[in-house]
Order: C-alpha cells, then structure tokens, then sequence
C-alpha cells in the first residue's frame, strides 16, 4: 500500500481548496493528476486517497479514472510516446512512424520498455493536422515526423537526453507534467521560456495580414474592461432596449369611441387586426416563410415563439383518427404487393395466411373467457 508524502497532501488540500464548499467534487480530475505525479500512474491506492479526500467511494473514483485515456492504470515510463495513427497522420505515414518505433523498440501499444524510460502507445487524434505526422512526448509536440526522425528522438531520450520539442516548453517527465496538469508550475528554471507557434498555426494571422482583413470596428488599443465595468455596461444596454421597447402611448380617439374599438376606426386610421381578419389572436407575422421542418416541429412542440392556432395564415396540421386494425392490414398488405423483397427470402410477417390466423385468434382470444383465453395460452 503506497503511502502519499505529506506534499502530495498538502497539493491536494490546495487543490480542493480552489472550489467551493459544496462542489469538492470537482477537484477529483486534478487529483487523479496529482496522484499520478507521485506513482507514475493512478494505482488502487491512488484511487483511495482520492476518495478518502473528497468523501466519494472508489467506485466513483474508478469511474472517471478508466474514463480518460490521460490516467494511466499500470506503471508508466518516464516518457509517453503517442504517434497519432487517425486518418490525416495515417496518410501522411503516422502508422509508418508507429510500426518502426514499435519494432525498433521492442514494446507494442502501451507497452514501456525494459528499462523503464519509453511507454509507446498509439492515438487517435493528437489534434494537430496541419503539422502531420505527429508525436508528443509527454503531451509536447513533434512535428512532421518521420520514421528516422522519430528514432533519434526515442534514442536521445533513453540515453538520458532531452531532445526540444517542435513547439512548446523544453520536456520533462511524465511525473513532472503530471504535477502542471494538477494545477502547479513547473519550477525548473526557464522551464517555460523556449517554444513558440508553429508557421501553420500562424497562417490565418499571416493571411490576414496581407489582404488587410480584420474584425470590423475592432481596435487592438482598446483596453480590456473590468467585470464591474462590462456589467455596468451590460445594464445600460439593457435599459436602453427595454425603453425602445416600451409602446408608445395610445392618440385620444376624435369621436369618442376607445381606441381600437373595431367598428370605430376614424378616417385613416386603419382598422385593428381584430376587426380585419376576425381573429382574436395578436396580428403576428404568418409562419408560412418557414421549412415545412419547422413550422411542423413548432406546432408539435410549441413555445412562446411559436404562433397561435388562428393567427392569420397559420395552417395547423392536426393528427386524424387511427385506422381500424382491418384498415392498417390491408394498406400493409397493399404496400406488400407493390414492393416486393430484393432476395429471395420473403420477410417474416409478410405472409397473407399468417397474418389471417393471427388477426383470427387475437379476436377469437378477446371474445374467451378468462378461464379459456388462458387456457389457449397455455397450449401455445
């Protein structure tokens, strides 16, 4: 049984201390992490002292750990290789890269080597296509690999060296990158002073750049406002659209009548929509501009957009009576005849006689009494 360091659980009382009170469980991706960090993977005893910490049971615990392929279950190398095999790495000779490291070192799909410094593994997606074939060592990326390139950098790791990654910081082991994920800096001096994005990452920028394309009234020099700023703001806004949005106020009417009184509209004063189309339903815009889609999803699932049944121009569907189980047979058996089966087989159910019988004893069964209807059911 591992016991943690008093480091470890000092880590993961910070940890637990960045949520509230009453969402502790929350901390439970970053503490797999940590514990990551101290034994190289997620053993049992790793899944108890989070459960212990957080108050959960190990199922629980188990449950998101087996989950992400980012919590290793078996003892890991100090260094993850993952060659992205997925579709656009594959044709660009990511398997290729795959299979020679593989043979090169002896070890198949998480597999570490003897000596404990190379745990080989295959993904499906390292999110870079534009940089294909790609490998990460520890999650840094390598770029446009090659087979060859590839074995120098396994090479230089196993002798003890830290070959730089395409972009990104310089590398570290699987342990120490494991603490960052956990929510902690890595401490190593200039750990993170080297990298930089790659070309193609830069290529929408560079683009832009040179067509004089950006996003209107965008101006870089403008400062970024704080939260109590942007909610004033947002207030104002606010405001000012629910005072356009107020109507205005009613003109007295010249003959006495109250305003909209149908019958009573003055000399060009047009006559309200209920007096125009009969309708007591508010004059809203006819929905026949929408996908038939829509207009039947709307008037399956109505909301507060949607227009009432007697709104000018609204046609509802409406769902008929089902027919007669004879009715339905008989449209089935039509539908039969006219679409017969491709192979030579003939479909179970299709057939005429059977469907006869069967309709037969269904009836035959609800005119029985109790005593005989089970009685035919316990001869079948």
């Amino acid at each position: 049984m591992t016991t943690f360091t008093e480091q470890t659980r000092e880590r993961a009382r910070e940890i637990i201390a960045r949520y509230p009170a009453d969402r502790s469980r929350s901390a439970l991706l970053p503490l797999l992490h940590l514990v990551q960090s101290e034994e190289g993977y997620v053993s049992p005893a790793g899944v108890e002292f989070c459960a212990e910490v957080l108050g959960l049971n190990k199922a629980q615990v188990g449950a998101v750990a087996t989950f992400y392929t980012m919590y290793k279950r078996k003892p890991t190398g100090d260094f993850l290789v993952s060659v992205c095999t997925n579709t656009m790495c594959n044709v660009l000779g990511g398997q290729e890269v795959y299979d020679t490291l593989a043979e090169h070192l002896g070890v198949g799909h998480d597999e570490t080597t003897a000596d404990g410094k190379i745990t080989l593994e295959h993904a499906e997606c390292l999110a870079a296509c534009d940089y294909g074939p790609v490998m990460t060592v520890n999650y840094d990326f390598f770029d446009g690999v090659d087979p060859q390139g590839a074995l120098g950098v396994v090479e230089e790791l196993r002798a003890g060296g830290r070959p730089m990654p395409t972009r990104g910081a310089r590398l570290c082991t699987l342990k120490e990158m494991a603490v960052q994920l956990a929510g902690f800096a890595d401490e190593r001096e200039g750990a993170v002073a080297d990298g930089g994005p790659g070309e193609p990452t830069l290529r929408g920028l560079r683009l832009a750049e040179q067509h004089g394309i950006s996003v209107p009234g965008f101006d870089p020099n403008t400062p970024i406002r704080s939260k109590a700023e942007a909610d004033k703001a947002a207030a104002q806004a606010k405001a000012a659209e629910a005072a356009k949005a107020e109507p205005a106020a009613a003109p007295a009417s010249g003959n006495g009548a109250k305003p909209g009184t149908p019958g009573n509209a003055g000399v060009g004063e047009p006559a309200p929509a209920a007096a125009a189309s009969g309708s007591t339903a508010p004059d809203v815009k006819a929905p026949d501009d929408k996908s038939p889609q829509v207009r039947t999803a709307e008037t399956r699932q109505p909301d507060a957009q949607t227009a009432v049944p007697d709104a000018p121009g609204t046609k509802v569907p409406t769902d008929n009576t089902a027919p007669a189980p004879r009715d339905a047979q008989k449209a089935e058996a039509a539908g039969v005849a006219t679409n017969p089966p491709a192979g030579d087989g003939k479909p179970a159910g299709d057939e005429a006689g059977a469907q006869q019988r069967n309709l037969k004893e269904a009836e035959a069964g609800a005119n029985a009494s109790p005593a005989v209807a089970s009685e035919t059911g316990g001869q079948k």
